[in-house]
């Protein structure tokens, strides 16, 4: 993607406007990092940019925004959404962000260092010259990437009213890399939280799955509550600080500090949903907590959970089968305290959930993140590795078809035969079909 990149910067210079990369692949390539994607900013205007590279897409023309598809292949680790594409943009000033989130106006400009006084923060308002490999920084970015810190460029309270997302952004950088925020962008944060509500539900949520998927999610999620952004994005979460739990089963703290450190066991790059199901799996416990006699109690924080966090996921606009996993993850996570109890037919079904592997893991990273104990995780893992596929999930003894054609019509008892067949199976009670049908043929003689 370089490659093309800096083709695009050449053509762009031949036909006589300034062109350089920009933004966070700069900063990226400054670090040693490799880009997920790479941006380019220029004195050409979109309508000039589109007669010199006529295969593109004008996604966001209305700002300066234009994507020039290149024919390259893409890692799969790269997530962007025009992946594949290079953002190419005018170099412009906004006049104002009436929505606390796009400009009202755009006025171009033939000035690179007009340009980067409207971007985010120093460290990605930097732009890069290839040729001949010149940094042009007019914010202080290299200074900053130094002292690891994020500053916003200018005055911050003007940045962050501009346009409110960059406040979960700063929190996003400051954790991705381990950087500082300075004090007055912190403070400007801090002032303009309440604020965060003008930004779409879809883009808080798309923050708050990079904060929990990029590494560094448990320091994201300090920095949140201590800007004041958490009690507005995720007041479920904030609500957990100071709720104590009996230190028999967790001595490591209170639920905030036992949710903090799951992020911190998470491994890399895990999936949305299991981050989001370790963020949540105790999110019913400040609402049930109770203190008894014999010690701390939170009955019912499970089935309340699943309540609370299928509604966090309607209002951050989660699709249904995410909503579903995560609410999944929630409902089942103490069910593994069962498992050397469960009869065989209800250990398979457990394990035969949709992604159990995700619920295996959350289990893991509720152990670790409290009495540290992984024998039950152990006990399941070597369960699983000890069966074969077929047993777990084999072929039907009797189906529907074979009911109706004993003359059952179709109902609740129907199902009821039906699972007490299979129950049955998965116990090794019943091994063939033969067997099967003398079960049932004595099962309706019965009635």
């Amino acid at each position: 993607m370089q490659d093309f990149a800096i083709s695009i910067i050449r053509t762009l210079r031949e036909h006589g406007h300034l062109a350089y990369l920009a933004g966070g692949c700069v900063r990226d390539l400054l670090l040693g990092r490799e880009p997920a994607d790479y941006d380019v900013a220029t004195s050409a205007t979109p309508d000039e940019v589109m007669r010199i590279f006529p295969e593109t897409y004008a996604v966001g023309a209305q700002f300066g925004v234009v994507l020039v598809p290149g024919n390259f292949s893409v890692p799969s680790t790269v997530k962007s959404y025009h992946a594949g594409m290079i953002e190419v943009a005018t170099f412009r000033s906004d006049v104002s962000y009436s929505d606390g989130r796009h400009p009202d106006e755009v006025r171009y400009t033939k000035s690179p260092e007009e340009d980067v006084q409207r971007r985010d923060f120093t460290i990605n308002g930097m732009m890069f010259d290839p040729m001949p490999n010149e940094v042009l920084d007019y914010v202080g970015g290299q200074k900053d990437l130094k002292a690891r810190l994020i500053r916003a460029i200018g005055d911050p309270e003007k940045r962050f009213t501009e346009d409110k997302l960059r406040m979960m952004r700063a929190v996003r950088f400051a954790a991705r890399f381990d950087y500082a925020i300075d004090p007055a962008t912190f403070v400007a944060i801090q002032n303009l939280a309440p604020q965060i509500h003008q930004v779409s539900r879809e883009r808080q949520r798309e923050e708050l799955t990079k904060m929990l998927t990029e590494g560094q999610a448990s320091r994201a999620f300090r920095l949140l509550d201590e800007t004041g952004l958490l009690r507005e994005v995720l007041p479920e979460i904030s609500a957990m600080k100071g709720v104590e739990q009996p230190p028999q089963f967790h001595p490591e703290g209170d639920v905030f500090v036992h949710t903090l450190l799951l992020l911190d066991n998470l491994p890399p790059n895990p999936s949305p949903t299991l981050a989001w199901g370790a963020l949540l799996h105790d999110v019913g416990k400040p609402p049930t907590f109770r203190i008894t006699p014999d010690r701390i109690r939170f009955d019912g924080h499970v089935d309340v959970g699943v309540k609370m966090a299928e509604e966090i996921c309607r209002r951050l606009r989660f699709s249904g089968d995410d909503t579903g996993q995560i609410a999944a993850l929630v409902q089942n996570h103490m069910r593994f305290a069962q498992a050397m109890q469960m009869k065989e037919s209800t250990f398979k079904r457990f394990i035969r959930m949709t992604k159990f592997d995700e619920h295996l893991a959350l289990h893991r990273l509720d152990c670790l993140s409290s009495h540290g104990d992984l024998s039950l995780y152990d006990f399941v893992r070597e369960k699983i590795a000890s069966m074969p596929p077929e047993a777990i999930r084999p072929a039907p003894l009797i189906t529907g078809d074979d009911l109706i054609a004993l003359g059952l019509a179709p109902g609740p008892r129907f199902k009821e035969i039906l699972s007490s067949i299979e129950d049955a199976q998965l116990e090794g009670s019943l091994k063939n079909r033969e067997e099967a049908l003398a079960w049932l043929n004595q099962e309706l003689a019965r009635k």
